[in-house]
């Protein structure tokens, strides 16, 4: 018997504004610790946050700390996990985090070992328990709970080399993936073009990947492009409104180097004339 489509639709914040092609403000996090970052997230508009565990020393405590209290207050909680990383995978779904962000996915077999890990059966894998923050530690029947979490949880691939595009469309349709993510600084540097986002080879990479996307139905985010006008073109074709605004350790540069810049200019405006 086919499952009914609405009780298995995904009540993920994310997910849900994407398919509706509404936009999503993400902040990436890789030098704070603690859920203050959260909360400047929600004060300044955005509606998503990603902890960074690929590129930074964050511990996993201090990871769910700022999930848990991302969720609290709204705002919904990815953590990207080290490459194919999959056995803390639980931990953090359990400490707060509302979706996962897979980097380098590049076979409908790695795609299938993630949501394995991600998903509770009979969707995928992962290992019971009783309650989670997830819904107010409301005691549930393991089906009704399993359903409730595996609708509320996000999972994102990235696909970041050749051998990721050419298998995207397989890799798109598995089910259990709720998103498609190019991560386009890793995918240039594999094409033998770091950095040239406009170079033929990574916008042959974005066309495959747009049409494959599209039909199959999956969001895809195109990330890694520091060029206002392309990035609203490939969303004007089809990408998911998916806007990574910055990451907590740029941010933090870009307003100390202004800082030093106004406190010079002020000794400057007065001096003696």
């Amino acid at each position: 018997m086919a499952q009914d489509t609405a009780s298995t639709a995904s009540t993920n914040l994310v997910v849900s504004r994407l398919l509706q092609r509404l936009p999503v403000a993400a902040l990436g996090i890789r030098c704070s610790r603690t859920p203050d970052i959260a909360r400047i997230a929600k004060a300044s508009g955005h509606h998503a946050i990603w902890v960074d565990l690929e590129h930074s020393s964050i511990a996993i405590d201090a990871a769910v700390q700022i999930c848990a209290a991302a969720l609290d207050i709204g705002l919904m909680p990815f953590v990207r996990v080290p490459e194919r990383e999959y056995g803390v995978i639980g931990r953090l779904l359990d400490g707060g985090a509302g979706g996962i962000i897979a980097p380098r996915i590049e076979t409908v077999a790695q795609a299938e070992d993630l949501v394995a890990a991600c998903r509770f059966p009979p969707l995928g894998h992962r290992s019971a328990i009783g309650t989670l923050p997830h819904v107010g530690y409301r005691k549930m029947t393991a089906p009704d709970f399993n359903a409730a979490m595996n609708r509320a949880t996000a999972v994102k691939v990235l696909i970041e080399s050749p051998l990721g595009i050419a298998n995207i469309e397989g890799i798109a349709a598995v089910p259990g993936i709720d998103i498609v993510g190019i991560g386009t600084n890793d995918l240039s540097a594999e094409l033998g073009v770091a950095g040239d986002f406009r170079h033929a080879r990574v916008r042959a990479a974005h066309d495959a990947a747009l049409a494959a996307c599209l039909r199959v139905g999956k969001p895809l985010a195109i990330g890694g492009i520091a060029d206002a006008a392309y990035s609203a073109e490939l969303m004007h074709r089809g990408a998911a409104p998916f806007l990574m605004t910055g990451i907590d350790t740029d941010l933090l540069l870009a307003a100390a180097h202004e800082r030093v810049r106004l406190a010079l200019a002020s000794l400057e405006s007065t001096e003696p004339k």
